[in-house]
């Protein structure tokens, strides 16, 4: 429940965009579906995928581009995978700790400082 909420919100800041289905998967881990989001530099993949017994489970994957010094780049990816028994834990304590990101510094995102027209909200400092 918590993982389709947190996707409703972070679609009004970033664009979420439907994803292709691989056709290089491994037919036991067959991508019932997908859904990307794309934020700067890294791309979350969001795919439910089959287990060998037929049930689903969720993948999480963050891929990062980075370029060689020749030019040519290259993609490092992390991946997380969710079966159903965790859901409501893993909803729950992932809900629990963007709460606490949220209440120790804002909603602000700190390398937003960088910008030219930064100007500093009152952020808490204390551990």
């Amino acid at each position: 429940m918590f993982c389709l909420v947190f996707l409703i919100k972070l679609s009004k800041i970033l664009k979420i965009v439907e994803s292709k289905v691989s056709d290089n998967l491994n037919e036991n881990q067959e991508e019932i579906y997908s859904k990307v989001l794309r934020a700067g530099r890294r791309t979350y993949f969001f795919d439910v995928r089959e287990t060998k017994a037929s049930d689903y489970y969720l993948t999480i994957t963050e891929s990062k581009k980075f370029t060689n010094d020749d030019g040519s780049f290259y993609y490092k990816k992390h991946k997380i995978y969710v079966y159903k028994e965790d859901f409501e834990n893993f909803s729950a304590f992932l809900n629990e700790t963007m709460n606490f990101i949220f209440e120790q510094r804002g909603v602000e995102v700190i390398s937003e400082r960088h910008q030219k027209n930064y100007i500093p909200n009152n952020i808490n400092t204390q551990s």
